[in-house]
């Protein structure tokens, strides 16, 4: 085996492969896939199970809407105006992250930090509106523990929100990365793995949203 594949295997050592050549020809020695390739791969296996558990959360919330126990339904507790600011902070995160994924690919430390920052600003709002929501209806006597549906609803919409609390933190952590190594290729792998997270916490809620909010209120 040559010196540069034992020194490729030692920087891998499960061999996952590395990133392509400068040539733009195939996997270096020793790897079966481009690094990148390997990453978003085995990042997307994570998201599959992280929607399959909201899956199953959604499934608890359909089978347990009517479950009232005589107290405040849906169209009772929830306003839409106040979803409605939450969902448009949500895309607009969305679309700030995308700006982001691109300014990263040009190698613009400016844009990429105002991108981030502006990412991570509106999921902070987000999660106002939310603990205000939550606290409003806890504070009407609408807490958790009140019925199956509410149990059900802090169950799905608070999961959602301490996923997005941690995309928050990440996004936070990414800034400073690229501030203090730069644009290096693991750098840009962890923000592919952020901005992949970032989007399917976005389709997460359209679903909480529609199903939830929307269809609730009509009751």
């Amino acid at each position: 085996m040559s010196a540069a594949a034992q020194q490729a295997r030692g920087d891998d050592p499960h061999h996952l492969g590395g990133d392509r050549d400068r040539d733009g020809g195939g996997p270096k020695e020793g790897g079966i896939a481009p690094r990148r390739i390997v990453v978003g791969y085995g990042f997307w296996l994570f998201l599959v199970s992280d929607i399959i558990m909201f899956a199953a959360f959604f499934a608890g919330y359909a089978v347990l809407a009517g479950a009232t126990a005589g107290g405040p339904a849906a169209p009772e507790l929830f306003e839409l105006p106040l979803v409605a600011a939450e969902t448009v902070c949500l895309l607009l995160s969305t679309f700030a992250c995308g700006m982001a994924m691109v300014a990263a690919e040009a190698r613009s430390q400016l844009w990429t930090q105002v991108a981030l920052l502006v990412t991570g600003a509106l999921g902070v709002v987000f999660l106002a509106l939310e603990l205000y929501e939550f606290t409003h209806l806890i504070g009407e006597g609408a807490g958790p523990q009140r019925s199956a549906f509410l149990s059900a609803f802090f169950a799905l919409v608070g999961c959602h929100g301490l996923h997005v609390g941690a995309a928050v933190l990440w996004c936070g952590t990414m800034m400073a990365q690229f501030r203090a190594k730069g644009f290096r290729d693991d750098i840009q792998r962890r923000m592919m793995c952020f901005s992949l997270f970032w989007h399917a916490l976005d389709i997460v809620w359209v679903g909480v949203f529609t199903i939830v909010y929307l269809i609730g209120a009509r009751g």
